[in-house]
């Protein structure tokens, strides 16, 4: 029953701090909502901090487990194009619309996401969990990822931003689309196209992805 009530928290929180951000939200905000008193929101969390750490050890969790169910590497970053290169195709298409779907569709990580946004310039810390998360963490691993394709680290950032700029546009499309299925369309269309192409490139050079 405790653990079901500080799963309960790290929820009821993460959605205030969604809508308010986290510096916008107290404990007694969090303890009013759930609907206790603030001294019993202490008996499983002594401070807002140690909420944020649990909701992130939650988001690491989530996304070693993704990474598992979809078979995709977890190496480290010398390793990830190699073993990246093994991965067959269907298998990369997967697991990317799976991210998509991660920070879209799924209630807990879509509100990490937009505490994320919110409070990237407000506070370093949380600045540097936004880019851990949505913007220099993918980037730098999709140029890791593609710089066995390429002939330089420089191409391969390239690549990296070419596939994953317009995931990253297409997050902030999602919420205020009144059809969000077509955004799940535009980028499933963007992954086929951009697969397309680097298919087309090893065709060209003579060798098989």
């Amino acid at each position: 029953m405790a653990g079901n009530t500080k799963e309960r928290i790290l929820e009821i929180a993460l959605e205030l701090f969604a809508q308010s951000g986290y510096l916008g939200t107290s404990m007694s905000d969090i303890a009013k909502q759930l609907g206790i008193t603030k001294g019993a929101l202490y008996k499983h969390y002594t401070s807002k901090q140690k909420i944020l750490d649990s909701i992130v050890e939650r988001m690491n969790k989530m996304d070693y487990e993704r990474a598992e169910k979809y078979e995709m590497p977890e190496t480290e970053p010398d390793g990830f194009a190699e073993a990246y290169m093994h991965t067959p195709i269907g298998k990369i298409r997967a697991y990317s619309m799976a991210q998509f779907d991660h920070w879209t569709k799924e209630r807990f990580s879509a509100n990490f996401r937009k505490m994320l946004t919110l409070e990237q310039y407000r506070d370093p810390k949380l600045a540097q969990l936004y880019h851990d998360y949505l913007a220099t963490g993918p980037t730098e691993y999709m140029a890791a990822i593609f710089r066995k394709l390429t002939d330089s680290d420089e191409s391969a950032m390239q690549l990296a931003l070419e596939f994953y700029g317009p995931m990253f546009l297409l997050y902030s499309i999602y919420d205020g689309a009144e059809k969000k299925e077509a955004v799940a369309l535009l980028l499933n269309a963007h992954i086929d196209r951009f697969i397309a192409k680097i298919e087309s490139g090893y065709r060209k050079s003579g060798t098989t992805l």
